[in-house]
């Protein structure tokens, strides 16, 4: 049976570059009806952290990724000490101190791995392997290996910064007996600038692109993209028939190109498909958060907010951004837009509009624009000439989605008062 596993070090939260293992892992073994295994390499117990280990463990869920099996080395020592105490006595490794150490003999080793093909290493350029610290703590690269012989693991998928790890395992293998699985290793995911990924570029939290608002569905089918395509140039694909099309040796070797546009685009197309009630549902805790509404609020008016925004948004925080006119008393004003568009002296122009909106029996988009058009023809004035001003007397920004609407969203009332209020202040 194939069988998979992601190992993640509960040292810190899980990032872009592990997300991606853990998702080719788990496509590999969905693909092949294999199992996949979660296992937490928690040896380090000075650095090694249940807020970390928890956070992975949500992060996944939340990304779907769901494991047939879970491990935690640090339940494992003395599986690993019975093992290392044996090759000891075979005169495969001594001591030194506390710490057991495996005599690594020379010889040339060849690797076939499934995404570069064959690398071969020199086994004079390896030191002997420590397998047991004196501290009683194994090893990374020996808990590795009889981690992944025991629990029967068939491909170690992980990634290329690993490659230089195999030749050590693969003689650690050697030494105990231990049939060696196949490898495969993932190409390095850079920054647009050719450098390493860094939090600049990208290498933050799966979690903090939860809570930037994007979507579950969104990330795992950018994160795909980076070194796997499904074919046919297609760019917005389902992780359910991504699936389908997997396979680890169309895998490219060539370094993945991790760009925040395309991640921003995808999760745009995601939320235009998206059940505007769902999208709603979804807006309320960011809502929330922000104090702009509470636990009683009234979806159905929430709901028109949304539509008006849903097909700009790249994430969900844009709606925070860009909608918060609409949820408090006096607008947020962006300072480049008001200095640019409220400096001129338009009192005559706003005070006529105001006269004539607050008028209005019906202030619904169709009569203000209408309303707008013809105080616009009777002042000799263009259309387009006073929208600018407007939209930032009503919204505090220089762009957004229709003005009517945007105006007939807050009420006469509220239009009305902050057109008063740009009024005095240009006037």
């Amino acid at each position: 049976m194939v069988k998979v596993r992601f190992a993640p070090s509960p040292t810190g939260f899980l990032h872009i570059g592990g997300a991606r293992t853990a998702l080719f892992n788990w496509m590999y073994a969905r693909v092949q009806k294999g199992k996949f295994v979660l296992r937490i390499e928690d040896t380090d117990q000075v650095r090694s952290k249940k807020e970390f280990e928890e956070e992975i463990l949500d992060s996944m869920k939340w990304l779907g990724l769901d494991w047939d099996e879970i491990y935690y080395q640090s339940e494992r020592f003395d599986i690993y000490k019975e093992h290392a105490t044996k090759l000891l006595d075979e005169g495969k490794a001594y001591k030194e101190g506390e710490a057991i150490i495996l005599k690594i003999p020379q010889q040339e080793i060849k690797l076939y791995d499934l995404i570069r093909g064959e690398i071969t290493f020199d086994s004079a350029l390896i030191k002997d392997q420590v397998l047991m610290k004196s501290d009683g703590s194994p090893a990374y690269s020996f808990a590795c290996v009889m981690d992944d012989a025991l629990m029967e693991i068939s491909c170690v998928i992980r990634g290329e910064d690993h490659i230089s790890n195999t030749p050590k395992q693969m003689m650690i293998y050697n030494a105990l007996g231990f049939k060696i699985p196949k490898f495969a290793h993932l190409p390095l995911i850079m920054g647009e600038d050719g450098s390493r990924l860094s939090k600049r570029t990208g290498a933050v939290a799966v979690s903090d692109y939860r809570k930037e608002g994007f979507l579950p569905d969104a990330l795992v089918n950018y994160l795909m993209l980076l070194g796997w395509s499904p074919g046919n140039n297609q760019e917005v694909v389902s992780l359910d028939a991504a699936v389908k099309k997997f396979s680890i040796k169309k895998v490219n070797k060539a370094a993945a190109i991790f760009s925040i546009d395309k991640l921003n685009w995808i999760n745009g197309q995601y939320l235009k498909k998206i059940d505007t009630d769902k999208l709603v549902d979804l807006l309320i805790p960011f809502l929330q958060e922000k104090g702009y509404v509470d636990q009683d609020v009234d979806k159905s008016s929430l709901k028109s907010i949304v539509e008006l925004f849903k097909g700009r948004l790249s994430k969900l925080v844009n709606f925070i951004e860009w909608a918060d006119f609409a949820f408090i008393e006096k607008p947020n004003f962006d300072k480049e837009a008001q200095e640019k568009h409220l400096a001129q002296d338009r009192s005559k122009e706003f005070k006529i509009l105001i006269e004539r909106f607050s008028a209005l029996d019906s202030f619904d988009k169709d009569s203000i624009e209408e309303t707008y058009k013809t105080v616009m023809e009777e002042l000799g004035l263009k259309p387009a000439e006073l929208v600018h001003a407007i939209r930032v007397a009503v919204t505090g920004r220089a762009i957004g989605p229709s003005l009517f609407e945007c105006i007939a969203l807050l009420g006469k009332e509220k239009s009305i008062q902050r057109l008063e209020a740009a009024f005095s202040c240009v006037g």
